[in-house]
């Protein structure tokens, strides 16, 4: 019970929204039967799996061969990292931007076993790449569903309105990861012998992975969580005292934030006039509201106002970048990473991407209008 207990009782950025909560609800007319509405609960059963599935596959073992190979297949920093940064932006395209980085960030921790590679760095610049990655397809992330599913384009006319963008960003992102990455020789640690991997936890993990997004397919989701926590009883129940089930309860506590700070009275007025703002003023807005409700929600709240457009979908996807609750991959990357320091570090990096990012959309949206 005290290993359950611990994330809980540790985690600061829990407690702070848990205070934001208690504040907002003092101030916010709302029904107690309201907040469990408030979550979307589809995506706490998607990440509840996914938790237990990537901790499979990292406690089998078999990421410490990979990242192995990976040291001695990639001789310099710089293009080990450009070539993470890459598999993340590509990942994140069709298996979603959450999912890519459950796979990529375990594979990165574990390259610190066997070289002086800087980590946290590598995972701030996966976090920023699959926001660039997963704004191309409809299916990359959670808003471009939501936008997809509102709008009049087809799976391939949606991913050609995002092209131009995603080319950009992406490219943009790859420069920047070539200038923050030394070029020198990776230098391996002495004692770099692998222990063996759990074949059995391996394939199983990987078995449970494709019947779970299976069910998410068909719309199947609890079965499909029900079915991993069975299998994980079975195989490896001491696997589930390790996850960070915290995790889950952030991610509630956002979506209550995030429902109680829209029923505040002061902001009721400012929402029915979004409608009348011209395409610079919700360009702004999109990723403004983005960097402080996190894309997914802005995206909801904004699609009760606005059109699906193209300008639209740029902006919060654009708003993933910049400050933490940007984008839910960001904090998914960096609670992952365990690193303390990583959470100031992020800013570094994200916010001037946001500003860069900002101002490329904004001048590719006026001359494709021009042409």
């Amino acid at each position: 019970m005290a290993i359950l207990l611990k994330p809980f009782l540790h985690d600061r950025f829990l407690h702070l929204l848990v205070v934001l909560g208690a504040v907002l609800a003092c101030f916010a007319p709302f029904k107690l039967h309201q907040l469990p509405q408030a979550v979307d609960w589809n995506t706490i059963i998607t990440l509840c799996g996914l938790l237990m599935l990537t901790k499979g596959i990292e406690a089998s073992g078999y990421f410490e061969v990979l990242g192995r190979r990976l040291i001695h297949r990639f001789q310099h920093e710089r293009t080990l990292a450009l070539f993470m940064v890459a598999g993340a932006a590509l990942l994140s395209t069709f298996l979603t931007n959450d999912v890519a980085l459950f796979i990529l960030v375990p594979l990165t921790l574990t390259l610190r076993k066997f070289s002086s590679l800087p980590i946290s760095r590598l995972i701030i610049f996966e976090a920023l790449a699959v926001n660039a990655g997963s704004l191309l397809t409809p299916i990359g992330n959670p808003q471009n569903i939501l936008l997809w599913s509102h709008g009049e384009a087809s799976f391939g006319g949606f991913i050609l309105q995002m092209l131009p963008l995603a080319l950009l960003l992406t490219g943009s992102l790859l420069l920047l990861t070539w200038f923050s990455f030394s070029k020198k020789k990776i230098q391996r640690h002495a004692e770099d012998q692998v222990n063996g991997w759990q074949r059995r936890l391996l394939f199983s993990a990987l078995a449970l992975y494709v019947l779970f997004v299976l069910a998410l397919e068909l719309k199947l989701a609890i079965w499909g969580l029900l079915l991993v926590l069975v299998a994980f009883l079975f195989l490896a129940r001491r696997i589930l005292l390790t996850i960070d089930w915290s995790l889950l309860a952030v991610f509630i506590a956002m979506f209550i934030d995030v429902f109680l700070i829209t029923r505040l009275p002061v902001l009721q007025a400012p929402l029915h006039h979004i409608s009348q703002l011209g395409e610079g003023g919700t360009y702004l807005l999109a990723m403004g509201l983005s960097q402080v409700i996190s894309n997914v929600p802005a995206t909801i709240l904004l699609l009760n106002t606005l059109p699906a457009s193209t300008l639209f979908a740029w902006a919060v996807n654009i708003g993933g970048f910049g400050l933490l609750p940007g984008s839910l991959a960001n904090l998914i990357a960096l609670r992952m990473a365990k690193d303390r320091r990583i959470w100031w570090r992020f800013h570094l990096f994200s916010v001037p991407m946001l500003l860069w990012s900002a101002l490329l959309g904004w001048g590719l949206f006026l001359l494709i209008n021009a042409i």
